[in-house]
């Protein structure tokens, strides 16, 4: 039995699977330590971590080894030991354990940063390879990495030399069904996973560090990558459409608005106020990756947001606002579309995004000009496309990726000549800035009302700035939070001198939180994010009402006093009562929402749970009967919005 599988023809492979299998034990032991604290503790959970872990682990091995597998079962029993045979096998091997390589070292800073194996975050990330290479080049030494891949590459050969696994490979001949009977079975092992062994089944735990664990990353990988888009219907509880829609559109219409329409499954409506209309220029700042918890208004004692600190005071500031998701393309969706999350890719991913009813739809109503202004390439994330579709002129650092020829509208490059500094994500929040305030000239003068939608870069790995701007070190994330406070300061200061400064309201607000780690697969104090309107010269406000991303552009409206026919999921804040307090959050497969004290989730899985939730210390306890109403609400928001971007009414 030992020989078996040690000396003959089939000896590396044979190896290589234990060894895959060794190291996949050896990550999972480190990733459980780093993560021991967060762990849901129990004899049983251990187990399963590391018994499916070793499921996934084995599986993995053999797709790793599959092609190398067929290429020992095609090759005749003649050519064994040949050139050819030599060149083959390692020009295989050397792949294979290249990769193999370089996916377990991937792990560690793709766990750091967002405590998951790899997902959907990982799949997006192989499109846009000038911002991942560019970022891992500035982050990490990338000629010692690719040393020690090469290394640990040529130790896997020195041990197979060594061991004289080589040697057996090259001199058995084994007869064509002595090769079916190695590697038959490897090829049935394949077809079984790919059709039974789903990265689900790993997840039986509500502690997500547990259901993490117990997974193979490469295996999560291919399986995000196979659903990155999710049908509602197909994976999760729904209701029928008739009460779904009832729901909602009972939901979301507030006292100043009456529906168009009759028919069930249209949510257009009209939104009156009675006093006058104010239209002033609107710019928002979406920022990058800020958390409340950065702002000394919610406890933090660094001084990273000195300026936003003192802003708020004296503006409409959103104290108990929650982002739909963890990514900047679904603040992107919240603040423009305002929608709920739907699973799967955001809607500004998604093919046949253009022309849908948004803040856009509401600001053509009022003849305002619209930009989206990115320090980066707006190809990444198909943010151009999508700005573009819903009819923003794009200005943007254009690295040779063009728009597609069914978006119709301009686009200006941000030359090299206005930059002073720039890194793998794109030019420096000062650059973006002194830009706007050109686009924003540019537009005074052409005596219409402007809409500037800018998206900051800088709080991104490998959280770098210009020198000598701020007394904080390179390369820290709370250094970042600093600089871009500083940047949004000197903007400030700059538009104040301007002729339109006077006249134009300032919209702040994260995109997302800077962390969405935790126990749980959603984490509610990872979506809390701040939002300040400023200079709209009214006494300063704070809400404390609990609040949506997607509430923030029709509260906006609601102080302007627009009448206007919208769409939108989203509130008006200020006419909010108690009962219609809630925020909604999601990541790609997990939706929820918060009401009171109650915490509604739902996944792809057709499980519904719900929590009891603490405020104040934001702790979550699992609730032992499901409030049905809180439930169908919930399920109502997430499926209205998924059949109404699917059926195409989601459109102007």
């Amino acid at each position: 039995m030992k020989h078996l599988f040690n000396k003959n023809r089939f000896s590396v492979l044979f190896s290589f699977l234990s060894i895959y299998c060794l190291f996949g034990f050896s990550i999972r032991l480190i990733l459980f330590i780093i993560s021991f604290n967060s762990v849901d503790l129990s004899v049983g959970n251990v187990f399963k971590i590391f018994s499916l872990g070793f499921l996934f682990d084995f599986g993995t091995a053999v797709f790793f080894g599959l092609i190398y597998a067929l290429y020992l079962l095609v090759l005749p029993s003649k050519l064994v030991g040949s050139s050819l045979d030599k060149l083959a096998t390692y020009f295989i091997l050397f792949f294979t354990f290249f990769i193999t390589v370089f996916s377990f070292l991937a792990e560690f800073p793709f766990w750091d940063e967002f405590s998951t194996r790899f997902n959907f975050i990982a799949v997006d990330y192989l499109i846009y390879t000038y911002e991942v290479v560019e970022n891992i080049n500035q982050s990490f030494p990338l000629p010692l990495l690719i040393i020690v891949l090469f290394t640990l590459t040529g130790l896997l050969f020195f041990y197979f030399f060594k061991t004289k696994k080589f040697h057996f490979t090259f001199t058995n001949q084994p007869k064509l069904k002595e090769r079916f009977f190695y590697i038959i079975p490897l090829v049935l092992v394949s077809l079984i996973f790919i059709k039974f062994i789903t990265n689900k089944q790993a997840e039986t735990s509500k502690n997500l560090y547990v259901n993490e664990l117990s997974k193979n990353g490469v295996y999560s990988f291919f399986a995000a990558f196979r659903s990155n888009e999710l049908d509602f219907n197909t994976f999760y509880q729904t209701l029928s459409n008739e009460k779904a829609f009832d729901l909602v559109k009972k939901e979301i219409r507030q006292n100043n608005q009456v529906y168009n329409t009759n028919d069930l499954q249209n949510i257009s409506r009209k939104v009156t106020n009675d006093s006058i209309e104010y239209r002033p220029n609107i710019i928002l700042i979406c920022v990058e990756s800020l958390s409340a918890d950065f702002m000394e208004a919610f406890g933090n004692k660094e001084k990273l947001t000195p300026f936003l600190d003192s802003l708020a005071n004296e503006s409409v500031f959103f104290t108990n606002l929650y982002a739909t998701g963890t990514r900047t393309i679904r603040g992107m969706e919240a603040l423009t579309l305002s929608v709920p999350p739907t699973p799967g890719n955001s809607i500004v991913r998604r093919p046949n995004n253009a022309n849908l009813y948004s803040i856009a739809s509401v600001l053509k109503q009022k003849e305002y000009d619209l930009n989206f202004i990115y320090g980066g390439d707006g190809y990444f994330d198909n943010m151009n496309t999508f700005f573009g579709g819903q009819g923003f002129t794009i200005i943007d650092r254009n690295r040779g990726n063009p728009l597609s020829d069914d978006i119709k509208t301009q686009r200006i490059n941000i030359e090299d000549s206005e930059v002073t500094f720039e890194n793998a994500w794109g030019i420096c929040d000062e650059n973006t800035f002194s830009k706007t305030i050109q686009v924003a000239d540019a537009s005074y003068k052409k005596n219409k009302p402007f809409f500037d939608f800018i998206m900051t870069t800088s709080n991104h790995k490998p959280y770098s700035f210009p020198k000598n701007i701020i007394d904080f070190p390179q390369g820290k994330r709370e250094s970042v939070v600093r600089y871009t406070d500083y940047a949004i300061q000197k903007f400030i200061e700059e538009a104040k001198t301007k002729p339109w400064f006077e006249n134009t309201v300032f919209v702040i607000v994260a995109d997302h939180c800077a962390s969405s780690a935790g126990k749980w697969e959603l984490n509610i104090d990872k979506h809390h994010i701040p939002a300040i309107i400023y200079n709209l010269k009214i006494p300063a406000v704070k809400h404390t009402k609990l609040v949506s991303q997607i509430d923030i552009m029709p509260t906006l409206f609601g102080y302007l006093n627009w009448t206007y026919s919208t769409s939108l999921y989203g509130k008006d804040v200020r006419l909010m009562q108690s009962d219609d307090e809630r925020a909604l959050i999601g990541n790609y497969r997990t939706l929820g929402m918060i009401k009171k004290n109650t915490f509604t989730e739902i996944n792809d899985r057709k499980q519904c749970n719900q929590y009891h939730w603490d405020a104040t210390t934001n702790q979550m306890t699992v609730d032992k009967t499901i409030n049905p109403f809180y439930k169908d609400l919930t399920i109502s928001y997430y499926q209205t919005a998924s059949e109404r971007f699917k059926s195409g009414s989601m459109k102007e």
